[in-house]
């Protein structure tokens, strides 16, 4: 057969037959899925997330050597904290015993410094007291955060909790005379006193300070969305939901207010996947 390789024939029935099954391959019924698929809208940086799905087989799933969840589907999210590193790994391992890992790019952020050239004030004088009630307070929210309500919030895109200006942004840091402050944990939103503020997500009420509030958060409430993912909403006025309560996306919660260690009203709504602290604005539409 002219421009063949010497020495080389192909039978032209078995030519048809080997391109056949080729094309058999690569129909979309038939392509071998991929052991780990990430799902478009994700962000890929510092306080961000993204959304995934395992191949079936899957029998566990690790970032950065620690073991995440995922759903009977397959379906998984993951997040990376505000100080995250500038790459991860993640690792999955089939019932066959073969892994499959991706390296993710983690992108660096700017975060909004301020240095203020005089020293950082010494906090006042703390009493025993004082240390047991955030002993018990803090107990309280590590135990609401180790729940597993089963909640499916996870994987929905989220809305705004309520309306009015951005008064404080995730990430916003301190530092007084190279002596770094904690930074800010969440977003602040000053909607007003006594305005209502929804769940942005499907969850189950895990802790609510309706009758008592917290020295530090005020009335606070926090949601479990499911996978390790939570909401917490602070110094609020009242709370309109109780502990143990499923609410979904939109359904009125609380009202805003100042309880707690707050200098006016308004609605400070953090979000934790984990030990991971995460940016509010990135979970919500580009746009808003």
């Amino acid at each position: 057969m002219k421009g063949e390789a010497p020495g080389v024939t192909v039978p032209r029935r078995g030519f048809l037959a080997g391109t056949t099954a080729l094309l058999a391959e690569l129909a979309v019924g038939n392509t071998p899925a991929r052991p780990i698929t990430l799902e478009p809208g994700g962000r890929l940086t510092q306080g961000g997330w993204v959304r995934g799905r395992l191949a079936p087989g899957a029998s566990a799933l690790a970032l950065d050597g620690k073991p995440v969840s995922f759903a009977a589907d397959g379906a998984f999210l993951i997040a990376f904290d505000r100080n995250a590193g500038t790459s991860a790994q993640l690792v999955a391992t089939f019932a066959s015993g073969k892994p499959a890992a991706e390296t993710l790019t983690i992108a660096p952020r700017a975060w909004q410094i301020e240095h203020i050239n005089v020293a950082r004030k010494p906090g006042g004088v703390t009493d025993e007291d004082y240390l047991r009630l955030r002993k018990a307070e803090l107990a309280r929210i590590g135990a609401a955060r180790s729940l597993d309500s089963g909640a499916q919030g996870w994987r929905q895109n989220f809305i705004r909790p309520a309306p009015g200006r951005l008064s404080g942004r995730f990430g916003s840091q301190r530092i007084y005379k190279g002596e770094p402050a904690a930074y800010h944990s969440g977003l602040d939103i000053a909607g007003g006193a006594g305005t209502t503020y929804v769940a942005p997500a499907d969850g189950v009420v895990i802790l609510a300070a309706a009758d008592k509030p917290f020295s530090l958060e005020g009335h606070l409430l926090m949601l479990d969305h499911g996978m390790g993912l939570n909401s917490a909403f602070l110094h609020g006025s009242a709370l309109l939901v109780k502990e143990g309560d499923r609410v979904k996306q939109g359904d009125p919660i609380g009202r805003i207010g100042a309880t707690g260690r707050a200098t006016g009203p308004h609605l400070h709504w953090s979000i934790k996947w984990g030990s991971s602290r995460l940016d509010p604005l990135l979970l919500l539409n580009p746009s808003i």
